[in-house]
């Protein structure tokens, strides 16, 4: 009797459902080897276009709810935080495109491979790349400034950080046409819209990672 209970015991340890924790990564290598922290409460606000108008920086505020310090810590010193859905962000304070800043607070991110694929603001040489019409404002400097004399304010495009150099490179039509290479019906759709927008190239990317995620 002792043994069968003990049995039924472990059974139902081991049926127990795995529950989804918030994950926060310290650097890149954290997040490449998924070896990071767990948090109990973990709040995702998506900013709204005057905050960012006024403040620059990305779409999305993350908090630990009432707990300061570390919030602290996902403001400056978090590299990516994972959320309980599965959902990736990436905090832009600490990425660079060509030694130019993206601001702070968090993107949107999925991951492919050795790679993060990202949206965040067009910076520099992507703005006449992407937005030709809007190439009289680039990018550099004081970013505040720039993005409230600018109407790229809330345009978005996709960047693809390398998971083992930290290298960051624009992505746009050949990049995806390439990612694309193996699912020609997606990629035929993809072409046949002429933009470079993250509204337009981040839902592929996020196929592409759920197509990841089945193999």
């Amino acid at each position: 009797m002792k043994k069968g209970y003990i049995l039924w015991l472990l059974i139902s340890v081991i049926s127990l459902p795995v529950v989804a924790q918030n994950i926060i990564y310290s650097n890149l290598k954290e997040l490449m080897v998924q070896d990071g922290d767990t948090l109990a409460v973990l709040r995702v606000e998506k900013r709204s276009r005057s905050q960012i108008l006024l403040t620059g920086g990305a779409d999305y505020r993350i908090t630990a709810g009432d707990d300061e310090s570390m919030c602290r810590r996902l403001k400056k010193r978090c590299f990516a935080v994972r959320t309980s859905e599965g959902d990736l962000f990436i905090n832009c304070r600490k990425l660079r495109y060509k030694k130019m800043r993206f601001g702070a607070w968090y993107a949107p991110a999925v991951q492919l491979g050795k790679n993060i694929y990202f949206c965040a603001m067009p910076l520099g040489s992507v703005i006449g790349g992407t937005f030709a019409e809007e190439d009289d404002v680039k990018l550099g400097g004081n970013v505040g400034d720039a993005l409230a004399a600018s109407s790229l304010v809330t345009k978005r495009v996709c960047y693809e950080l390398n998971g083992e150099t930290g290298k960051i490179d624009f992505v746009g039509r050949e990049k995806m046409a390439q990612l694309l290479e193996k699912h020609p019906d997606w990629k035929k759709a993809y072409l046949t819209k002429d933009s470079q927008e993250a509204k337009h190239t981040f839902k592929y990317l996020q196929m592409l990672c759920g197509e990841q995620q089945k193999e």
